[in-house]
């Protein structure tokens, strides 16, 4: 065998997995691997196996989110990471989805009023009862901060939502929102309301662009592998390292944040 011929051959094999190698491999006949293991000898190996442990399961660790193994879900971590940050502007007038924690949380002091809006009628915490597609009796330009944490994967018609807030906004009133990107299903959404998308940062960027200058949005995403796997397993935040939490992989959007900025009158 030529050396040149030989050289190769142990580098489909030897190297480490990636695609072009990996599909060289695949396509490769049972009798031609069975030679070339003759003639090359021991430096030709197959992908070794992947080791699940203990997640080589049909069914998750924690069928919920992360609260039934901690107190903090691994969603929930990189939200309220996005919340902290932005603290300084869950100010004055805030309106927040289904209850005011984040407003109380993170508004300290800054904030003056506070309200709650729900779809629903029973949530007893609600001051206003609206949907967000169809909500004109809310006026415009009245709040100052917009809390919408994981909230927009559950309406169908996402434009109109978002054109509502910008609506009842201020002049340089502020939307903080977060959106799932890899997630299992909410089956208590679902079954009530519905829910309806995952969301990638260039989607979010492309959908609050509608209604918001693009100069006025901030859009994040946060995850890796690990966290999106843990977080699909039902693990908490408090099961995985600060290293492994803050890891950013742009190829695994766990969570999307937008900072949505209404321009001064």
């Amino acid at each position: 065998m030529k050396r040149g011929m030989r050289d190769f051959l142990e580098l489909v094999f030897s190297l480490e997995d990636s695609f072009p190698l990996r599909t060289i491999r695949a396509f490769m006949p049972d009798s031609l691997r069975s030679w070339l293991r003759s003639k090359l000898g021991q430096n030709i190996r197959s992908v070794e196996p992947a080791c699940f442990g203990n997640l080589r399961r049909l069914q998750p660790v924690s069928p919920g989110f992360g609260y039934r193994r901690g107190s903090l879900p691994i969603d929930r971590y990189y939200i309220e990471q996005f919340l902290s940050r932005n603290a300084s502007d869950i100010r004055g007038h805030v309106l927040e989805i289904g209850d005011d924690t984040y407003t109380r949380k993170f508004g300290a002091n800054r904030v003056t009023k506070s309200d709650v809006l729900c779809l629903a009628e029973s949530n007893q915490k609600a001051t206003i009862v609206a949907d967000l597609t169809c909500a004109e009796h809310i006026s415009s330009d009245t709040l100052e901060c917009i809390i919408l944490t994981q909230t927009l994967q559950f309406i169908y018609d996402i434009r109109a939502a978002v054109k509502g807030l910008y609506r009842i906004l201020t002049p340089g009133g502020i939307l903080l929102a977060s959106m799932s990107g890899i997630s299992k299903i909410s089956r208590y959404d679902m079954d009530r309301w519905g829910e309806y998308w995952r969301f990638t940062s260039l989607s979010a960027r492309r959908v609050f662009g509608e209604s918001f200058p693009s100069e006025n949005l901030e859009v994040r995403a946060f995850g890796n592998v690990l966290a999106a796997v843990a977080f699909l397993h039902g693990l908490a935040a408090e099961e995985l390292t600060e290293h492994e939490l803050s890891y950013h992989d742009p190829d695994y959007e766990v969570i999307i944040t937008v900072r949505a900025r209404k321009p001064d009158a």
